[in-house]
């Protein structure tokens, strides 16, 4: 685990996309091609709008999503729709290359549907996450079943937050990837933060060996 300090949510977003694109031109170059899981959330959408000015070798990227929210195709509080807006609309992926979670379908269809698509995947080469403010990463809640469902990707009910259905990629797919980028911004995650560096399990703390990135406000400080 290692630990970076930012002064704010901007400066945080752009060392991650020049993370990003560095992780992304080293894998294309090793093997031909990179995989990387995006992250819904403000920072991650701060992040996209950067990473999108790069000039990355687009073609050689598979795209998949670290979680989704049961809801039509194209609602506005989907991850991927917030993706392609920040993104992936702009980048000349090939849209075979565009993994999605079907969660339109429910939880444990698209969660049965994605799981056999990661099994078949190499490993993921870079996990973008983010946390809330109850220590939730992707879509593992605190004291939900999903947290010990050991498939690549599981079905989420009950989220505290709506909606209450989800899908997620589970802890066996997040941990086995090369690559993992924390980002945890502003002064609502302060609490769960301080929790997790005192040693509390809350979910993002089950995600091994991550590179932490974090601004003043969610380590509690403005000096």
């Amino acid at each position: 685990m290692s630990e970076m300090l930012f002064e704010s949510p901007a400066e945080l977003a752009a060392y991650a996309a020049g993370r990003v694109a560095e992780l992304c031109q080293k894998a294309v170059a090793e093997k031909g091609v990179c995989h990387l899981v995006l992250a819904g959330g403000t920072t991650p959408r701060l992040c996209y709008d950067l990473l999108r000015q790069m000039p990355l070798p687009w073609a050689s990227l598979h795209i998949w999503f670290g979680d989704e929210r049961c809801l039509p195709v194209g609602d506005a509080e989907r991850n991927d729709t917030m993706a392609d807006a920040a993104l992936l609309r702009h980048v000349p992926i090939p849209a075979a290359q565009i993994h999605r979670m079907a969660a339109e379908e429910g939880p444990e269809s698209a969660a049965a549907a994605y799981a056999a698509l990661l099994a078949a995947a190499p490993v993921m080469d870079i996990v973008l996450l983010g946390m809330g403010e109850d220590g939730h990463t992707a879509s593992l809640f605190p004291a939900n079943p999903a947290l010990t469902d050991v498939r690549l990707a599981v079905p989420v009910y009950n989220s505290p937050k709506p909606p209450a259905e989800r899908v997620s990629m589970g802890y066996s797919a997040l941990n086995a990837a090369r690559h993992r980028i924390l980002m945890v911004t502003g002064k609502g995650k302060a609490d769960a933060l301080a929790r997790i560096r005192a040693g509390e399990r809350l979910p993002i703390a089950a995600i091994a060996d991550g590179e932490w990135l974090m601004d003043r406000a969610a380590m509690g400080s403005t000096d």
